[in-house]
């Protein structure tokens, strides 16, 4: 007989499942301490690595990928309910930035492993636009989220929530932990590149569902984080498969699993730490010094090489040369190189370029250390006045987290020269489409309703949702954004204004494009969330007509767009207003809500136009548009702005510059 070697059981204890099944098929359990070996079905991106992490997400941006345990299992007791079952589960989140993690991952129970339809980004791969919160998908998760979506009512960018069927979580709560001595709460990060460790309880007599998380190496916390009474009868099928789902955006995040157990009607196997897995180095990989570092070998006979050394070196410097002052060191983080830039974009050549105008030149370019993509605008500040003031501002924008908002990465100053660095958007911007540049196809109206309600929630959370209100002061087609799944997101902050809540706005240069730009705007240079409501409501007859707020080729009732909308809904005709280009496929009653709530933020009056709270109702059909009468809607805003001495035909198309902007603050 042979003997079986003694290393290869320790290797297999260490790493391989230990799985016991009970004689009723409602009774079964395993552990992974790491999955070297282990027998899971994999897709898209999740893999297991060498040393036996399973990697759900690998870096790829907008990308998901899904692990689950091979064979289903039976859940339901011969009464038609779901059996008591325990969970626990080790996982890290990690990213090429400290702090910086997006989208993240999910425990879930689900009748099928197949989830090709899902989308990555906020759908965390197990749902999609049309699917999410469909009674039929009969999926249980347990999502531990870093981001914070509107659209699915999340409640910060850190929580964990119990999902069914959908991505609103029936409960949910700030990741974190209660102490068994004090019993107070303790917060946790899933940004923080540390392992923890996640319980997941079900009493089928009670129907409870209980998750708990803790750090790494604490024991399991008396108190649950969430408890929640719910019947997972009605929605776990006979049999289902459990496993993990993840997804990324923008960011390069890696989501890992180092440990898992599951028991059916018993508590799951306690997970050793000390034999799991090492999660990978968190951070950037450190640069090779030898890129860095010009050692020069300079002897006496070598005079001549030297120089040219030295003069290469100044050369060098100069062209890599920024302006930074004292005041910056707590700007830190947003702060990017300009060598890193100059790099990304291979010099800012031209084939990298992807727009230009009167604020600057728009670049696309590829972080050498971390892969990601990015937008980088170039623009001049010739002013040093507000300066301060106006970086702060940037940097406070960078903060914000808004599926329907262009994330705003940081900055870069050089001599007479600011440089705005954003998240690449592959698809580019919204004007393309709608007037149908070559290579662009028509957009759809379904997919237009779509980014004008992205858009619209973007603007709520600016206005409303966020710590300060934020005036965008620039909204129109060319500075919405498509992202890779035709996400309409807003973009271009570099006009914006911060105000604390409740504070009164202030006077400034009247910044914005001509034809966006409210009467008042013009008038008085005082900024306010109506102006940007103005703005989005030629926003909304731009999209649905498919012409642009001011034509400058026809001087009749054509030329404006607000008065050409405006006369066809006085004679009855408002869907001839309709773009020519769906050719009659649209739902006429959402593109009549879309022009008549268009005409109503467009108002010249500002006390007739509605906040963005109520266009979110309206959009939602959760409120009534209120009736227009031709009362109300007795104006003419070019006739009004000639009689103000503003004329669009006469004006430039954009008023303001960064210059101007920096001096106003």
């Amino acid at each position: 007989m042979k003997f079986f070697p003694l290393w290869l059981f320790l290797f297999l204890a260490l790493h391989l499942a230990a799985i016991t099944t009970g004689d009723s098929l409602g009774d079964v359990q395993f552990l992974y301490l790491g999955f070297v070996g282990a027998n899971l079905s994999v897709d898209d991106t999740a893999t297991i690595t060498s040393n036996g992490l399973l990697e759900l997400t690998n870096g790829t941006l907008d990308s998901k990928g899904h692990a689950f345990y091979p064979s289903p299992l039976h859940f339901l007791t011969p009464n038609g309910k779901v059996h008591s079952f325990s969970v626990t589960f080790v996982f890290g989140i990690r990213s090429s930035y400290l702090s910086m993690t997006r989208q993240g991952l999910a425990f879930v129970i689900a009748p099928t492993k197949n989830f090709s339809d899902a989308l990555p980004n906020q759908y965390l791969g197990l749902t999609n636009i049309v699917k999410n919160n469909n009674s039929m998908n009969h999926f249980f998760a347990i999502e531990l989220d870093t981001v914070q979506n509107v659209e699915f009512k999340d409640i910060d960018s850190n929580h964990v929530g119990i999902d069914i069927n959908g991505l609103n979580s029936i409960q949910s709560h700030t990741v974190g932990y209660y102490d068994d001595l004090s019993g107070s709460f303790h917060n946790l990060s899933l940004n923080s590149g540390n392992a923890m460790q996640v319980w997941v309880d079900y009493s089928g007599e009670a129907k409870q569902i209980n998750v708990t998380i803790a750090s790494l190496e604490m024991e399991k916390p008396a108190k649950s984080l969430i408890s929640s009474t719910f019947d997972l009868s009605t929605v776990i099928q006979e049999t289902a498969y459990i496993g993990f789902s993840s997804s990324t955006d923008e960011i390069d995040s890696r989501h890992y699993i180092l440990g898992w157990s599951f028991s059916m009607n018993r508590p799951a196997p306690k997970i050793d730490i000390a034999k799991l897995p090492k999660l990978p180095r968190n951070g950037q990989k450190p640069r090779s010094k030898l890129s860095e570092i010009i050692l020069p070998i300079a002897t006496t006979s070598l005079i001549t090489a030297v120089g040219a050394g030295i003069i290469l070196l100044l050369r060098r410097r100069m062209l890599y040369a920024e302006l930074k002052e004292d005041w910056e060191v707590e700007f830190g983080p947003h702060r990017f190189s300009f060598k890193d830039l100059y790099h990304a974009t291979e010099g800012f050549k031209n084939k990298n370029l992807l727009g230009a105008g009167g604020f600057g030149k728009v670049y696309k370019g590829v972080l050498k250390s971390s892969k990601l993509e990015i937008a980088v605008k170039r623009v001049s500040h010739e002013s040093r006045q507000g300066m301060k003031e106006f970086i702060s501002e940037v940097v406070s924008i960078g903060r914000i987290r808004h599926h329907n908002l262009v994330q705003l990465l940081g900055y870069c100053r050089r001599k007479g020269e600011l440089l705005l660095v954003y998240d690449y958007m592959s698809n580019g911007s919204l004007d393309k489409y709608l007037y149908s540049i070559q290579g662009k196809d028509t957009l759809n109206w379904a997919k237009r309703f779509w980014i004008i309600k992205g858009i619209a929630s973007g603007l709520l959370y600016l206005h409303e949702k966020w710590e300060k209100v934020v005036i965008h002061r620039d909204i129109k087609a060319s500075n919405v954004l498509l992202d890779s799944v035709m996400n309409g997101r807003l973009g271009d902050f570099g006009l914006a204004r911060l105000y604390d809540h409740g504070t009164d706005l202030q006077t400034t240069h009247a910044v914005g494009t001509m034809g966006y730009m409210a009467p008042e705007l013009i008038c008085t240079g005082k900024a306010s969330p109506l102006t940007d409501v103005f703005a989005f409501g030629i926003f909304l007859l731009e999209v649905t007509c498919g012409k642009r707020p001011v034509d400058h080729s026809i001087e009749d009732d054509r030329a404006v767009l607000v008065d050409w909308v405006l006369k066809h809904w006085r004679e009855g005709s408002l869907t001839d207003t309709v773009d020519t280009r769906l050719c009659g496929d649209y739902n006429v009653d959402e593109a009549c809500l879309v022009l008549k709530l268009g005409l109503l933020c467009s108002h010249p009056f500002t006390n007739e136009r509605p906040n963005m709270q109520q266009v979110m109702q309206y959009l939602d059909r959760e409120l009534p548009l209120p009736e227009l009468t031709h009362a109300d809607m007795s104006f003419d805003v070019l006739s009004l702005m000639q009689d103000e001495s503003f004329d669009p035909f006469t004006l430039s198309s954009s008023i303001g510059t960064i210059s101007s902007i920096s001096g106003g603050r």
